[in-house]
């Protein structure tokens, strides 16, 4: 399948931090890739550089990003909004702050399907509807007027009124109850199944990542360090940093074991890493991963960022 998204060698600096040192994706259309990590990783300055949506501080230093072979980063501002209307969509974190709070959700809702040509009325009980919010009373509400579960169905409909290509959705249920934290999850890949939407799933829930996407990017110190078919990234790790992540997750934790932490603390890049930035924590580090970044190793199906990925997919 081709491409819909390409990130190639992203850089990205805030200030003397940097939070992406060569950051790597590919998602084809109609795909579903959960991006993992620790926080600090660089989810989420990946996510917002997909729609150019950085903030004012941030710098990239390097790379490329695309979008169905438009070169996001170097688009004039028509081009931008254009692109980020027709072929993009967006689920934050918080859907109060992601919400104007002048203004009524069926306003707002208008708003997008004015934007797009669609009938207005008739859609925006249609589209309501469609996550799951049937009373009437909400198209008139003000945003604060919602609980956090119904804030973000109606972030979710703004976001899929267009029919986006690509869908990036930033912890969109990280405030929520588990409960509820389904039923959002069951709108959003619902909805693209329906558009043939393409998702990023930016996310802490390792299974419930194996559980609802195609593939997996682990995302380490601003690089992808491992990716590839969802349940053999997973189920059958080989990086180290991606195994050590899947034994500290607590859905896989057994009754009356401790969990397994992560050793040490992740860096605090201020430049490029010289080596492989997992080195410090990493009990299978020798001499040169001190000083040599690591290029992506095929193994089976995977790509994985480690001088000693064949010999660790024997371990593993």
């Amino acid at each position: 399948m081709s491409a819909l998204l390409e990130v190639d060698g992203l850089e990205v600096d805030y200030g003397t931090a940097r939070a992406l040192d060569g950051a790597d994706l590919r998602v084809a259309a109609g795909e579903a890739v959960g991006v993992v990590g620790e926080s600090g990783s660089g989810k989420s300055t990946l996510g917002a550089a997909i729609g150019r949506l950085l903030p004012r501080q941030a710098v990239v230093a390097a790379g490329t990003v695309r979008v169905a072979g438009e070169p996001v980063l170097d688009l004039p501002p028509t081009a931008l909004r254009r692109l980020r209307g027709q072929r993009l969509g967006f689920v934050f974190q918080d859907p109060i702050a992601s919400l104007d709070p002048t203004m009524r959700v069926g306003a707002q809702l208008r708003l997008v399907l004015r934007a797009h040509g669609r009938k207005i009325d008739a859609d925006v009980a249609f589209h309501l509807g469609r996550v799951k919010l049937d009373d009437p009373r909400v198209a008139a509400a003000y945003p604060h007027q919602l609980s956090g579960g119904m804030a973000q169905r109606v972030a979710i409909a703004l976001a899929m009124a267009a029919s986006p290509e690509l869908l990036v959705a930033d912890e969109p249920t990280a405030s929520l109850d588990s409960q509820v934290r389904e039923e959002v999850l069951n709108v959003v890949f619902a909805l693209a199944r329906q558009a043939g939407t393409s998702i990023v799933w930016l996310s802490h829930d390792l299974p419930a990542v194996a559980r609802r996407c195609d593939r997996v990017a682990v995302m380490y110190a601003g690089r992808v360090v491992e990716t590839g078919p969802a349940a053999d990234v997973l189920g059958d790790p080989v990086h180290p940093y991606t195994a050590a992540l899947a034994r500290s997750a607590p859905a896989v934790a057994v009754p009356g074991v401790r969990l397994e932490p992560v050793p040490g603390r992740p860096p605090v890049l201020t430049g490029p890493s010289p080596g492989c930035a997992f080195a410090p924590r990493c009990p299978f580090a020798e001499d040169r991963c001190a000083t040599e970044r690591p290029e992506p190793i095929r193994v089976g199906a995977k790509d994985v960022l480690c001088h000693r990925a064949a010999e660790l997919e024997v371990i593993a």
